[in-house]
């Protein structure tokens, strides 16, 4: 015991045992805030799911049913998750204009964070895709070239190459893509709405997601070098109205030559037309 006294008596014994005292405390305050922290998001995502239920109960239940199960007049939102809550509300597609019609982009009337709290009431009841991050919706981190490769493969078949939107069979239409947000164009490639096939992670993953939103936002800033673009609809609606014109303006001149070049009817000696006999 003679040394542990001998040490305790020097100086450096008793900063060193301050040191270790703080760095416990420290220890301790840290373990107690996390968990206060994890505490805290837990109740935030509580308000959010009975906020989203309470609206979700106000205004979609008449379709959707009380507790999302579905009914004759619309589908089970039960595993839809949360990227289709906020892709459909986030376009005005939701609430339906009409039931059981196609449903195009309209006003939006729901605020972000409504759509974003019946969005995480509908994530609650059976998963599905999460509403992608900031940061894989960024075009600026997204390769625009490898994204015009993969809309070219998989896109441009429906929406044109440079996503202005096109018609499809049985009356259906692919919507034009020049107002859709880089969040929108990710979640309607994770959920496939109407008659859009669905692209998930296995098929595209979130790096190519992110290429393709990159390309569809640079060909909206990009400038027309060969004049008039026609609504970017592809090269063979271009050569159809060049056809056409082509072939309008040929017919005229033709029309125009022909009047020129028929002859006058034979006249008499005042000037009057004469009748043949």
């Amino acid at each position: 015991m003679s040394w542990i006294n001998a040490r305790r008596r020097r100086p450096a014994a008793g900063y060193a045992a301050l040191l270790l005292g703080l760095v416990v405390v420290a220890l301790v305050y840290g373990s107690l805030t996390s968990r206060g922290g994890v505490s805290q998001a837990e109740v935030g995502a509580q308000q959010n799911i009975r906020a989203g239920k309470d609206l979700f109960q106000a205004t979609c239940s008449s379709c959707h049913g009380l507790e999302a199960q579905g009914t004759s007049q619309a589908p089970s939102l039960i595993g839809a998750g949360a990227a289709a809550v906020y892709f459909q509300m986030s376009t005005g597609r939701m609430p339906a204009k009409e039931v059981g019609a196609e449903n195009e982009r309209g006003p939006v009337t729901f605020t972000p964070r409504q759509i974003e709290d019946i969005a995480a009431y509908v994530a609650s009841l059976g998963g599905g895709p999460a509403i992608p991050t900031a940061e894989q919706v960024d075009p600026r981190l997204g390769n625009p070239g490898v994204g015009y490769e993969l809309f070219s493969a998989n896109c441009s078949q429906c929406h044109g190459f440079a996503g202005a939107g096109g018609a499809l069979t049985y009356g259906k239409d692919a919507p034009a893509l020049t107002a859709a947000t880089p969040t929108q164009i990710y979640t309607a490639m994770l959920t496939g709405p109407e008659a859009m096939p669905v692209f998930d992670d296995g098929a595209l993953p979130p790096e190519a997601k992110r290429d393709i939103i990159a390309y569809i936002t640079q060909t909206r800033v990009e400038p027309n070098p060969g004049g008039f673009s026609l609504g970017r609809t592809g090269p063979v609606t271009e050569g159809l109205v060049i056809f056409l014109g082509g072939m309008g303006f040929l017919v005229l001149i033709s029309m125009w030559i022909t009047v020129k070049r028929r002859d006058p009817k034979p006249t008499g000696p005042t000037g009057t037309e004469q009748k043949q006999p």
